[in-house]
């Protein structure tokens, strides 16, 4: 999956299923992150920006749903080596 084709002026909506088996992305009509991390203490919300480091070197910041399910990311550009 090319999270490329899912970033909209820069950011990328998803929704969050915390405290699931595995951490995975899966694209069922809309971006669903299953994520193993509890809602609790800001765990998941830790996850979901490690996993987008790891898995697409893409660094997200989450802009608004610090507390829901539903969540706006804003991608970082990748800066351009010349």
């Amino acid at each position: 999956m090319d999270i490329a084709d899912y970033i909209i002026d820069d950011k990328v909506r998803i929704k969050v299923i915390p405290n699931s088996s595995r951490t995975e992305l899966v694209d069922d009509n809309r971006l669903k992150l299953y994520l193993k991390a509890v809602p609790e203490k800001n765990k998941a919300n830790m996850q979901i920006i490690t996993f987008f480091k790891k898995k697409f070197n893409r660094k997200v910041l989450i802009k608004s749903g610090l507390k829901s399910r539903e969540k706006v990311l804003l991608v970082i550009p990748q800066s351009k080596s010349i």
